[in-house]
């Protein structure tokens, strides 16, 4: 069986250095031919026309002055960038998903409840509260919630992790610049139209379970460990599958995290609740993983609570790069299984994804609020 998969060559990295220039070629002399005739030309003209990466994985990094911003694409979209890999997600690409994936009108959502850690939520952080009040002597209620906004299915903003050993995000934004504007808040996701595209199931965990699977995997990956999801069993997960990957897709990966969350004891809980933080099955870092997420996806997400294997063994990890270096959010802790029944029972497992998170200007994270169309 044939692997769907996509990976920069000598030829692609030439062919999209000379769409780029060209596009950017067009565009320069449109630009002049609209201010002789005091006209605005289109915004955002060279994205629109991208159909591959800006750049080579090869070209990275694009600003060399700081060695410690691994493989960072600053400025790849512009100065004053603030929604990094969204960029990729052009009115073609969307346009093109929804009519190559909206078929049947079904809907899956893929939040957890905003309180199905229970009191004590992994990593520490706060658990979700409601309180629910009647607005006497009216009949009405009202209520407020109270939580950390990574307790559930959740985006990583681009407010969230920085390159440790420099403490600066994407776009080389500083913490000052964090602590005293809304610069990179969550609130220019949601200005941009949310996140939404053609949506890629890589669902490992079923593959695992397969003969095939299971031969590859041989016991190496557990979901309460730092164990690495290797990009080779991605990549034979869709070939099983047959799923092709386009370029501006989301990749989105179940390893199978909920089923195994919800079968923990008390005590393997209670020990996992105290650990700071706790070992969590995940995604390698490795430079093929992030290649292979460069050269097609405009975000990432998965089941877990971290997307990579947490801690990173190595003195980097696929945050740093992802959020700090690229502007890629990163969607954790989705609950994955009831999508993966229907993609089972469709036999596809790609589908058309809207996720709207919350309006908060400077927000570090938001839920995911998200919807699988099929």
């Amino acid at each position: 069986m044939s692997v769907f998969f996509s990976s920069s060559t000598g030829a692609r990295d030439s062919a999209q250095q000379a769409t780029f220039k060209e596009s950017e070629y067009m565009y320069l002399s449109t630009a002049l031919s609209c201010q002789a005739n005091h006209m605005q030309p289109a915004s955002q003209p060279v994205v629109d026309a991208m159909s591959g990466p800006p750049i080579p994985f090869s070209s990275l990094p694009v600003n060399k002055d700081n060695p410690l911003s691994r493989l960072n694409a600053w400025g790849v979209y512009g100065p004053d960038d603030e929604v990094g890999f969204l960029n990729r997600q052009t009115p073609d690409i969307i346009a093109a998903a929804a009519a190559s994936e909206i078929k049947t009108g079904i809907r899956v959502a893929l939040d957890a409840p905003l309180s199905f850690q229970g009191a004590e939520p992994l990593f520490g952080r706060q658990a979700f509260q409601q309180d629910m009040y009647q607005k006497k002597p009216k009949i009405v209620h009202d209520d407020t919630w109270s939580f950390n906004t990574q307790t559930s299915s959740q985006w990583d903003g681009l407010r969230h992790y920085a390159y440790q050993k420099v403490g600066l995000f994407h776009n080389g934004t500083t913490l000052e610049q964090i602590a005293t504007t809304e610069k990179l808040g969550m609130g220019k996701v949601v200005q941009r139209g949310g996140i939404t595209g053609r949506a890629v199931l890589v669902d490992f965990a079923r593959w695992k379970d397969t003969p095939e699977g299971a031969r590859a995997v041989n016991g190496e990956f557990e979901n309460f460990k730092t164990c690495a999801i290797k990009l080779a069993w991605i990549q034979e997960t869709l070939a099983y599958q047959g799923t092709e990957v386009r370029f501006g897709d989301i990749l989105v990966v179940r390893s199978g995290w909920f089923p195994a969350f919800r079968a923990l004891s008390e005590e393997r809980l209670a020990e996992l609740r105290m650990m700071r933080p706790p070992p969590v099955g995940g995604l390698e870092q490795s430079s093929g993983t992030l290649q292979w997420i460069w050269d097609n996806f405009s975000a990432v997400a998965s089941d877990q609570p971290s997307f990579e294997r947490w801690p990173t063994p190595l003195d980097w990890s696929l945050h740093e790069v992802l959020l700090a270096g690229w502007g890629c959010n990163i969607g954790e802790m989705w609950d994955l299984e009831e999508v993966s029944k229907r993609c089972e029972a469709l036999g596809r497992w790609s589908f058309f994804l809207v996720s709207m998170p919350t309006h908060v200007p400077g927000g570090v994270a938001s839920p995911s609020n998200a919807v699988a169309i099929f």
